[in-house]
């Protein structure tokens, strides 16, 4: 049975993908580091679109994190342009970035879960 997809979430998919090329290729700024685009959420009307990134070893630096999503907020006109031209949408989104912690989040939930094992099997061992 075929999964049912929204208009918004297509728009949003094919966004993720226009917006991961258009990074890597067009923006030239040596400053932004290895930015992900892990997901973009649509408004209803697509009038707002937040694009959700994760920086490639820098999960913890949040001045790094800042930096690179001013870096993204300054070339958001450019990237909007852009994806009007990929895309072909009568009214392209205004784009806001924010920094997704799901990532660091499930690291840290994976470290617990690794060494709540460990105790486990340390206490079995002792027995």
């Amino acid at each position: 049975m075929a999964k049912e997809f929204s208009r918004t979430q297509r728009i949003g998919d094919q966004m993720q993908r226009e917006l991961a090329l258009l990074i890597q290729r067009e923006i030239k700024d040596p400053r932004l580091g290895m930015v992900t685009i892990t997901g973009v959420d649509v408004a209803r009307d697509l009038s707002h679109a937040k694009v959700h990134i994760t920086v490639l070893g820098k999960d913890d630096d949040a001045d790094a994190i800042k930096q690179n999503i001013g870096i993204l907020k300054d070339a958001a006109g450019f990237l909007r342009q852009q994806l009007g031209r990929a895309m072909k949408l009568r009214t392209v989104p205004q784009l806001s970035f924010q920094y997704d912690e799901s990532i660091r989040r499930g690291a840290q939930l994976s470290a617990l879960i690794e060494r709540a094992v460990a105790e486990d099997r340390r206490h079995e061992g002792e027995e």
